[in-house]
């Protein structure tokens, strides 16, 4: 398939883009302006801050998952390679005493081979993706544990290790405002993937594999390759954000990581991307993951209890698909 023949391939108008992401952008305005009036203290900065410091590690998740659905596909098991990529960082920064830029390199690439497992068990070996990424789940869960006896692995002796994510870079140039580096990264990350999927090749086969996949295989493009490059880029991520993760608690939890899957597909839901796939976006995505956060802070300030926050956040999801729903049975 000719590169000029995918731009095609993207499934949404730009008036039903545009719309759609405003109605994102509205309802996150929309929270904004009723927790503000509920609580004076929600708007503070500190709050602010805070606020996008939670959004920072479910969002980096919530981006390389939503290359994934977009294909078509699901990976369950970001949340736990997170961890995998967290404890071998602890692992070759603290247990090994090998320096700091190898430890995240290191948690990158466990990331990175994770997705290419996966990408295999689904491209080349015709798992449906639901069950091979729950394979992978179930995998890195035990091998977080085994590798660090699951016990955490603590980065006391490298203090410097925590200032690459809780570090505030951007005070030495704009003095007292005081914001972690951990909101700077996510949203670097969110301006390069945005580029990645609307200006590369790999973006757009993307959307022409969850828009028509055997359209797509058909006129010549070899379709096992790009899902396995899908699948290690949202390895990449999950890497990435083990590393953030790892480096924000100033430790690697091994037992973390199970329900980060879950958040990371309701933002990327929340945000407009089909689970049928061939449609969505990284702004969505972005804004998906802060309205999860301005909710879940707006409802803990409102001191509305845990178990009530999940199903508010659970029947938001839910609302979210049959948004969706409604929109392609429309557009049929």
């Amino acid at each position: 398939m000719q590169l000029s023949s995918l731009k095609s391939s993207k499934p949404m108008l730009p008036k039903t883009a545009a719309t759609q992401k405003l109605l994102a952008f509205a309802s996150l305005a929309l929270l904004v302006i009723i927790f503000s009036l509920s609580s004076s203290n929600f708007l503070q900065f500190t709050n602010i801050v805070g606020i996008l410091l939670s959004t920072a590690v479910i969002g980096v998740l919530a981006l390389g998952s939503t290359f994934v659905i977009i294909a078509g596909g699901i990976d369950l098991s970001v949340g736990t390679v997170m961890t995998f990529s967290a404890v071998m960082t602890g692992v070759f920064i603290t247990n090994w005493h090998l320096p700091i830029p190898i430890g995240i390199l290191a948690g990158i690439l466990t990331g990175v081979l994770c997705g290419l497992f996966s990408g295999f068990a689904v491209a080349k070996m015709n798992i449906p993706p639901f069950i091979a990424t729950l394979a992978v789940m179930m995998m890195t869960k035990g091998l977080s544990l085994v590798i660090s006896h699951a016990k955490p692995i603590y980065f006391n002796e490298t203090p410097a290790f925590r200032e690459i994510v809780m570090g505030t870079a951007l005070e030495k140039v704009i003095p007292g405002f005081a914001v972690p580096n951990a909101i700077l990264i996510f949203f670097g990350l969110a301006i390069v993937s945005s580029l990645v999927l609307t200006k590369t090749v790999i973006g757009r086969y993307n959307f022409a594999l969850g828009s028509n996949e055997e359209a797509t295989r058909l006129s010549g493009v070899n379709i096992r390759f790009w899902k396995i490059a899908i699948y290690v880029l949202t390895g990449l991520f999950s890497g990435i954000a083990g590393v953030m993760i790892a480096s924000r608690l100033d430790s690697a939890q091994p037992a973390l990581g199970m329900g980060y899957e879950l958040e990371a597909i309701a933002a990327v839901v929340i945000g407009g991307t089909s689970l049928s796939g061939g449609q969505g976006s990284i702004l969505g995505t972005v804004i998906g993951a802060l309205i999860m956060s301005v909710m879940t802070n707006g409802l803990r300030i409102l001191s509305v209890p845990q178990e009530w926050q999940t199903v508010i956040v659970g029947i938001v999801v839910l609302l979210a698909v049959y948004a969706d729903i409604l929109r392609r049975r429309k557009a049929r």
